[in-house]
């Protein structure tokens, strides 16, 4: 539950400039954190941090508990001697945007390079921890990123039958075929690890929190699925029976299909639902805050069939409910969650919701609509939720105001009393002077940019997840503005620094 009245940020690291060709955990970063602190910004929120598959895409990860090795700060790793300051000669690369093509051969090669050094080393004690600790995911993930390097990228369904199945013997003998290139994903693991913990910390002491993201789906493939086919409903070949996706909406006429594998949900309550428990941990590890992406597929979700082309055809089916979340927080504590109410759910997700304190989300961009009941208006707002402009799937505001229909920009200009001329901060404001206790402000919007910016388009399968800014357009003049609406609309609480609780997995 949101009990203070805050304000924050939604960016993901890939889009921070600097000459890498992406965003990183390096020095560009915490000065990012100064300028939110000084902004009286107290939350970051970030998209997912793992290993992206084909499409780049956030929300379609290798794991569901590794670090994306491409966030990994190449100077760092210069100052701790496991590369020299030459080696990032780099090349040219786009300012505006992540070429993730040559991004992803060129940083795979320099933290090659890394681990060459760091093998002519005895490893350092805190390694050898972190391998330990976390040797419960640890291992399947880095013999399955081996593998797919393997097979070429190939994913695992396409592998030889012994190795798709996940078979003991043929897992034997691929480690010690490929001892090397596993010790090589452990390495990057340890290192993202490493690095986001510092981060993390910086944060916390400059009193800003971090929001993470935890889709509710794991790729297909990924290595949640190669390696616990049990957990999901598959056939003996490994083939999904049924995926996730969802009907016909606002962003498709027809449906998102999302290809993901749906959980044998039978199955992970008879073992106590300690997957999710695991996943929650070590997301509590990494955030201050977690925003669950699709919280309604916890209540019922849109099941299509494995070999299906669209997402039309399929049906709802329930999912684990109160069940699911009595045993995480029987395990783990109060959950500081924000539930992702998003499109047209049954009543019973909002009960859910509210049965635990979970604050939903409300979209400014989808107020404009209907009328004055509009459960988006600022005006019908709880407390206990979190405002955003648009979020990562919209357009920046701008870019949604200059092709909504005139009768939502007439609305939006007779609610704010403006005329339109600034929208991207005519929302702002409208987001800050509500009621809702956490306000949270995409960049774009903060920067005024128009769709060109725009982070994410559903339904479309590529050019996504590449928006960078420029150093020059992160002003002090946004700064400045940021913090006058926090201290006019009572968003500058400035909350103790607290001691993180140790979340272990076990």
């Amino acid at each position: 539950m949101l009990t203070e009245r805050a304000a924050g940020i939604l960016l993901h690291p890939t889009s921070l400039p600097g000459p890498y060709g992406i965003g990183d955990l390096g020095h560009r970063l915490y000065q990012f954190i100064d300028w939110l602190a000084a902004a009286k910004m107290q939350v970051w929120q970030v998209l997912p941090l793992g290993p992206t598959g084909y499409g780049d895409s956030p929300y379609q990860c290798f794991s569901a508990f590794a670090g994306n090795p491409l966030l990994i700060d190449l100077e760092d790793l210069a100052q701790r001697g496991y590369l020299l300051w030459e080696d990032l000669a780099v090349p040219v690369f786009p300012r505006h945007t992540v070429d993730f093509g040559r991004v992803i051969i060129w940083k795979k090669q320099m933290l090659a390079l890394a681990f060459q050094r760091f093998l002519k080393n005895i490893p350092p004690p805190a390694y050898e921890t972190f391998v330990k600790d976390e040797a419960w995911w640890l291992q399947d993930y880095a013999l399955f990123m081996a593998l797919k390097d393997e097979h070429g990228g190939q994913p695992w369904l396409s592998w030889e039958p012994e190795l798709r199945d996940h078979q003991p013997a043929a897992l034997t003998a691929a480690s010690a075929r490929l001892s090397d290139q596993i010790q090589f994903h452990t390495f990057q693991q340890w290192l993202f690890f490493s690095q986001w913990q510092a981060l993390r910390q910086y944060a916390n002491d400059r009193r800003v929190k971090i929001m993470g993201d935890i889709p509710i789906y794991v790729a297909m493939d990924s290595a949640d699925a190669w390696g616990n086919r049990q957990r999901f409903l598959f056939d003996e070949q490994g083939h999904p029976q049924v995926v996730a996706g969802v009907p016909p909406d606002y962003f498709s006429p027809t449906g998102q299909l999302w290809g993901n594998p749906i959980y044998n949900w039978e199955h992970l309550a008879a073992q106590g639902y300690r997957w999710w428990i695991d996943r929650f941990r070590s997301n509590l590890r990494l955030f201050d805050l977690i925003r669950v992406d699709h919280f309604r597929g916890f209540y019922n979700y849109w099941e299509v069939p494995g070999t299906a082309s669209t997402a039309v055809n399929g049906r709802w089916v329930d999912g684990p409910r109160q069940a699911l979340f009595d045993a995480v927080i029987a395990a783990l504590g109060e959950l500081p969650l924000i539930a992702e109410d998003l499109g047209a759910p049954d009543a019973g997700v909002y009960e859910l919701r509210d049965h635990y304190d979970f604050p939903g989300m409300k979209v400014l961009q989808f107020a404009w609509s209907s009328d004055g009941s509009d459960p988006f208006l600022p005006h019908n707002y709880i407390h206990n939720c979190v405002v955003y402009t648009g979020t990562h799937d919209n357009d920046t505001t701008r870019g949604w105001y200059a092709s909504a229909p005139e009768r939502e920009r007439d609305y939006v200009r007779r609610y704010g009393r403006v005329d339109g001329s600034d929208i991207a901060w005519d929302m702002i404001r409208l987001a800050m002077m509500s009621s809702a206790n956490l306000a949270i402000i995409p960049m774009q919007d903060c920067m005024n940019l128009g769709s060109e910016a725009r982070m994410n388009t559903p339904s479309v399968a590529s050019g996504n997840w590449g928006w960078r800014f420029l150093p020059a357009q992160l002003t002090t003049g946004i700064q400045a503005g940021l913090a006058e609406l926090c201290r006019l609309y009572g968003r500058d609480y400035v909350p103790p620094v607290q001691r993180r609780r140790s979340v272990h997995a076990q």
